[in-house]
């Protein structure tokens, strides 16, 4: 009997922690916010190497959520490439697109065709997606984090003046303003 009840127990309170975690979300599936340390997690790069963010410390960095179905994400990506990376990625700014739970020929074969140069890691499970929105949220999305590990910037979807204005706090940023 004591068993049962236990397995109720922890049953009502993993419900219950699910149920908070969605109340938490924001209206774009985000369960973080700026100002928030960003959450920890092993980073393993396609075809490279394998890293804690945490480890990204002292660096501005752009966690950039995609998956090669999402039309969004390759709309988005060509602008990242030019107007983000290619000129910044020299000046203390790490692009990491964090691509959702696919495997790693996919993912390597993506970056191929998108002709993009910053690394896309693999994300089994999305469980990395999960530390910062809903499962079940929609990818195109980016977290900016600044040089102490909190999160300075969100962004959902392809929006131009949003991610002009994106584009702005992560150049900010990295002059340290």
């Amino acid at each position: 009997m004591k068993t049962r009840q236990f397995f109720i127990l922890l049953l009502t309170f993993l419900l219950s922690v699910s149920w908070i975690s969605a109340q938490k979300a924001d209206e774009r599936g985000y369960i973080v916010k700026t100002g928030d340390m960003a959450p920890d997690f092993t980073i393993r790069e396609a075809g490279g190497r394998t890293y804690k963010l945490s480890d990204l410390r002292g660096k501005i960095v752009m966690l950039q959520f995609t998956a090669s179905w999402c039309g969004v994400c390759r709309k988005e990506m060509p602008f990242i490439e030019k107007e983000i990376w290619l000129p910044k990625k020299n000046s203390g700014l790490v692009v990491i697109g964090i691509d959702r739970d696919e495997p790693e020929e996919t993912v390597l074969r993506f970056k191929k065709d998108m002709g993009i140069s910053y690394p896309l890691a693999l994300d089994p499970g999305a469980d990395i997606f999960a530390l910062y929105a809903l499962k079940e949220a929609g990818v195109t999305r980016n977290v900016i984090i600044d040089r102490q590990g909190k999160i300075i910037f969100l962004t959902r979807l392809f929006d131009r003046e949003e991610f002009d204005m994106m584009k702005i706090r992560i150049f900010s940023a990295l002059e340290g303003k």
